[in-house]
């Protein structure tokens, strides 16, 4: 089924709703879905539409024209328009850890993500094995300090060249320049555990081990030039004892990443993420 995903985002008022609905049925448009959200605070409003295409009066390039004159000018709304076809293009980055990779590729292979993977790119060759056997181009580029730029702008042109919609960073243990980011705003998703910045370094668990932590978790987020600090999307937590090893706090910290991880990458091929400055709204 072919569906277009509208949503809008402006001053919260009567009748906004109401207006979005009937420009929808007047065109014939069948609702599959609708999510709505006023920040009381700021008094902003925001909702999410979906609906079928199949039917729909309007041709899919004149809809945005079509609903400004109509909806979007009276309540000066902003807003965005997305489909879900064709299937979105993925890029992962990964180096040595595979749990995320592991997760990502099993679920996407079952056909529970709606996307294409045109290419994994790591700083490390030993993942590869891994990514051939589902049949996706694999990209070893080694990153050192003396040759990041250079690196990058080929990671750029393989993006490029691949058409690449977003990426995601599962476990991908280099920082992205700024100039890297700034091409894919909002398009970029990390996962990292849910101890930073407490428990900050290359062995987090070991140092929660020895703090005696009672909850490990993880969190995914938009990646922005400030270090871990961008737009969270999902987060979750496990419970942990004091007789559980480091062994197994690394597990079950592993089990809870790639399930926050895959989440996120769900919410977002969906498009039901909508950034608010550093905050994201989550459509139901």
């Amino acid at each position: 089924m072919h569906t277009a995903i509208l949503i809008v985002q402006c001053k919260d008022n009567k009748g906004i709703v109401a207006a979005v609905s009937q420009f929808l049925y007047e065109n014939n448009g069948n609702i599959l879905a609708v999510d709505q959200y006023i920040d009381e605070e700021l008094g902003d409003f925001f909702m999410r539409a979906e609906w079928e295409l199949e039917t729909f009066a309007i041709e899919k390039d004149s809809i945005l024209e079509e609903f400004k004159k109509n909806v979007g000018f009276k309540y000066e709304m902003q807003y965005s328009l997305s489909f879900n076809f064709p299937k979105p293009k993925m890029a992962l980055f990964v180096s040595k850890l595979s749990h995320c990779l592991f997760d990502i590729l099993s679920r996407y292979y079952s056909g529970q993500f709606n996307v294409e993977i045109p290419l994994v790119i790591s700083n490390h060759p030993d993942l590869e094995p891994v990514v051939k056997a589902f049949g996706i181009p694999y990209y070893h580029l080694p990153v050192t300090k003396e040759n990041k730029f250079t690196q990058e702008k080929r990671q750029l042109e393989l993006m490029k060249e691949h058409q690449v919609d977003f990426v995601v960073l599962a476990r991908y243990m280099q920082i992205l320049s700024g100039d890297f980011i700034n091409n894919f705003p909002n398009n970029i998703i990390n996962i990292h555990h849910s101890f930073l910045p407490a428990f900050v370094g290359a062995k987090p668990y070991h140092a929660a081990y020895k703090r005696g932590v009672k909850i490990i978790g993880a969190t995914a987020h938009y990646v922005t030039e400030e270090l871990d600090a961008g737009p969270i999307i999902e987060q979750d937590v496990a419970r942990v004892r004091h007789h559980n090893t480091i062994d197994e706090l690394v597990q079950i910290g592993q089990d809870v990443e790639k399930v926050v991880l895959s989440k996120a990458i769900k919410y977002h091929l969906a498009r039901k993420i909508q950034v608010v400055g550093n905050r994201t709204i989550i459509f139901n």
